[in-house]
């Protein structure tokens, strides 16, 4: 639960200038988010004879992300169904938290994405609510790049909570700091995303500042149930979600790929734990 609170506290600034920026429609689609999540895990264990274990808040943590992956235009049964998912497929049926091997808000995600296409249309500009692309769309279509600061701040449009890399940043940083995120995997990922950057000749800081990368590495990739447990082995798996990131973005079918590279590597966890881990050493004769 400390760990818990901890996510919640780190993703606070972010929900608030959501909100601040999208109004009512952004408070909503949290509510319900967090309100369906908690209420099916809930219900779940209710019907299965589980023990009631929505006290651990590990159900307000998946549903707040979930909220913060997506539009500010999502239609809020849209995201009601997509934390149903989440939190009874993704991660109950696997057993309950601890269990799990996909991150439970992605794992709502993608179903959104592939149950509900197009739903994630329009994006919306913050405060004014006007229609337009986001940065990496436009750079996609038009070749044109977000001015750094628009991107560091957050004036610019995207998914609820992965506009402003300043507070995303802050938050994942205090995640660190308290040990509720291990730095190796952030490290990972955001050196892929540089080493590729420069190998292919593309903004650095464009691809560091744009799209849900930040919000991906810092909140996501760092979950301890469904990443590595060794030390090279987050290394590697940040490493592996950088990677799938700056394909997607450079020679995928969409702009962004955060969901698709942190579900891939969730699958490859097994063999990094397994690959990664220290032998014993043999006892002398």
């Amino acid at each position: 639960m400390k760990m818990m609170k901890g996510m919640l506290i780190a993703l606070a600034p972010i929900t608030v200038f959501a909100i601040y920026s999208y109004g009512l429609n952004a408070a909503l689609l949290v509510i319900v988010s967090i309100a369906t999540a908690v209420a099916s895990e809930a219900i779940y264990q209710y019907v299965t004879k589980k023990p009631l274990k929505i006290k651990d808040l590990s159900a307000v943590v998946t549903g707040l992300l979930l909220a913060l992956t997506v539009s500010p235009s999502l239609p809020l049964y849209v995201v009601a169904a997509g934390a149903v998912f989440g939190i009874v497929v993704g991660k109950q049926l696997f057993g309950g938290y601890g269990k799990n091997i996909f991150n439970p808000a992605l794992f709502g995600r993608l179903f959104i994405i592939y149950a509900f296409p197009g739903t994630m249309a329009p994006w919306l500009a913050p405060f004014d609510g006007t229609t337009t692309a986001t940065p990496l769309q436009v750079a996609r279509s038009e070749g044109t790049l977000t001015p750094l600061q628009d991107l560091f701040l957050g004036t610019v449009p995207g998914s609820l909570g992965e506009t402003s890399a300043l507070l995303i940043l802050l938050g994942g940083a205090w995640l660190i700091y308290k040990r509720y995120a291990n730095w190796r995997i952030p490290v990972g990922c955001l050196g892929a995303v540089i080493l590729v950057s420069l190998l292919t000749g593309q903004d650095v800081f464009f691809h560091l500042l744009s799209g849900s990368l930040l919000l991906g590495a810092f909140f996501m990739a760092t979950d301890p149930i469904t990443s590595p447990k060794t030390q090279p082995g987050r290394y590697i798996f940040g490493f592996g979600v950088g990677l799938i990131i700056m394909a997607m973005r450079l020679w995928g079918w969409l702009p962004e790929g955060t969901t698709f590279a942190i579900i891939g590597m969730n699958l490859l966890v097994p063999l990094i734990n397994r690959y990664t881990r220290s032998k014993p050493k043999p006892k002398s004769a």
